[in-house]
């Protein structure tokens, strides 16, 4: 499935964003997808996961209570809801996804072969 990502930009400590993933080529509806980031000079970390169903969802601890992530398998697309951004939020996030019939929530990096381009977030203080 190919996927891309949108909705970033430049906001304001305590600005809210939403982001967005549009998948093609495949029905998301069979698809476990999650949402990373990578801030300059690190490592790309996980954010949140949801199941297939969105029966599911988890999140880092960095973001747990300030980020939503849901999904409209009807749309094909993945969404990330943004409250209360902080300047440590500031990185490029990448949407992925795996095909998965278990409902499993994934959060490594290493279980999702289809990756989105990113889209760059940047929250001045």
């Amino acid at each position: 499935v190919q996927l891309q990502a949108s909705g970033g930009g430049l906001v304001q400590a305590g600005d809210s964003l939403r982001l967005s993933c549009a998948a093609s080529g495949g029905a998301l509806s069979g698809y476990a997808m999650g949402w990373f980031r990578q801030a300059p000079g690190k490592e790309r970390e996980f954010v949140a996961a949801i199941s297939r169903a969105a029966t599911r969802t988890t999140y880092a601890d960095s973001v747990k209570g300030r980020f939503t992530i849901s999904r409209d398998n009807a749309r094909n697309t993945l969404y990330l809801q943004m409250n209360t951004l902080k300047p440590e939020d500031t990185a490029v996030y990448y949407c992925a996804a795996r095909y998965d019939v278990t409902g499993t929530l994934r959060i490594h990096r290493y279980e999702y072969p289809d990756w989105g381009q990113g889209t760059e977030v940047t929250v001045s203080s």
